[in-house]
């Protein structure tokens, strides 16, 4: 692999590093604490939402994450032909 090809996989790699933490904060900090008490007033599954994705949202958009992480870097991986 040459230089223009490790740089440009790495800047899409830290790119997409970088999207997914963004949507993690936000599920984690923003939907599960400081707007915690708005979201409250709707119920989800007969729970407050506030408090069901402090305690589950947060953890499956966690999983969920992972596994979008996987698989874009599967393809990433086989776009750079980068192997194992």
């Amino acid at each position: 692999m040459d230089e223009n090809n490790r740089r440009s996989y790495w800047r899409e790699n830290t790119a997409l590093i970088r999207n997914l933490l963004i949507v993690w904060a936000v599920v984690s900090l923003l939907l599960s604490i400081i707007l915690a008490k708005p979201l409250n007033s709707i119920v989800f599954f007969g729970v407050p939402f506030g408090f069901w994705m402090a305690q589950q949202g947060s953890i499956i958009t966690f999983v969920v994450l992972i596994f979008i992480y996987a698989i874009q870097m599967d393809k990433l991986d086989r776009k750079y032909n980068i192997k194992e």
